[in-house]
């Protein structure tokens, strides 16, 4: 059987458009040093085709990283879907902890009172 994906954050559905509609790998994605950090940026950048000065997105990004950073691609790269999942992973472990800390102390814990 497939492995079930994660729901995807509303705030993370533009970086997977991008990335399908610029043909974007993981790597640029995740080393986009864009100031502003939006995928709505990249219209402007990409079309290379019409305007042949320009580079192709990919290249045009992993320059600004290297400018940027002063290494070819960033050390740790997750996929859109991993980062995904591991917010949601996030989520679910602060919601078990809140519902353990609201519970009742047990009662063989506490300390007995003799008479």
């Amino acid at each position: 059987m497939a492995k079930k994906q994660a729901p995807i954050p509303i705030s993370l559905r533009p970086w997977i458009e991008a990335r399908q509609r610029f043909r974007l790998s993981a790597s640029n994605a995740k080393a986009c040093p864009l100031p502003t950090g939006s995928p709505k940026k990249f219209g402007k950048l990409a079309n290379h085709h019409q305007e042949p000065w320009k580079r192709p997105l990919p290249d045009f990004i992993a320059a600004l990283y290297v400018k940027r950073f002063g290494k070819p691609i960033p050390a740790l790269v997750k996929t859109i879907e991993e980062i995904a999942a591991a917010a949601l992973a996030k989520k679910r472990a602060k919601k078990t902890r809140k519902l353990i800390a609201s519970q009742p102390p047990n009662e063989q814990g506490s300390v007995a009172q003799t008479e």
